[in-house]
């Protein structure tokens, strides 16, 4: 089947569409505009972040490799790096079959690439982070970044940033698999 009759037909039958919650479902829902991320207990805020850093390029839908755009869409926690240079790394498995059926219709990414993305998202794996695309996108902590400039700019090359001590109180509710929302 040609790509774009696959792409055609993953739109209809909804994969890679968002998904929904359980009621008890822990979530986190990053909020670029005001900058906030919240824990999300289902519909219910449990913790509240209110000073988080974006991307240096703000954030959008459209994300490519180096353009320090926070990408915008669905993600999962994909993997967890304790030993970050940022204090503490949760990967997000960005990109994701949305950001690639965008990307292939842009011309960003080629047929194969879009198939091992797919595949990924469908094994709830990690996708490629070397793609056109950009990868190693995630939440993260300041490491030894100073406290001000987080709290004056925003000053990542895609990810979000917490304090150190925020990414650690955020990783005691988190899982590899938890969904984050990015709007």
């Amino acid at each position: 089947m040609k790509l774009s009759r696959f792409l055609f037909f993953l739109a209809l039958t909804g994969f890679g569409t968002p998904g929904f919650c359980d009621d008890q479902d822990v979530w986190v829902l990053v909020e670029t505009e005001p900058r906030v991320l919240k824990i999300m207990l289902g519909n219910d805020e449990v913790e509240v972040f209110p000073r988080v850093a974006i991307g240096r390029h703000g954030a959008d839908f459209d994300k490519a490799h180096g353009d320090k755009k926070t990408p915008l869409g669905e993600y999962r926690i994909g993997w967890v790096n304790e030993n970050s240079k940022f204090h503490r790394f949760l990967g997000l498995t960005y990109p994701n079959i949305d950001n690639a059926k965008r990307a292939f219709r842009d011309g960003l990414i080629g047929e194969e690439t879009v198939r091992t993305i797919m595949r990924a998202e469908m094994e709830e794996g990690v996708p490629p982070q070397n793609t056109p695309l950009g990868g190693q996108i995630g939440i993260h902590g300041l490491g030894a970044a100073d406290r001000e400039i987080h709290d004056t700019f925003d000053w990542t090359s895609g990810c979000i940033a917490l304090t150190n001590e925020e990414i650690d109180r955020l990783s005691k509710w988190i899982k590899k698999g938890t969904l984050v929302v990015i709007r």
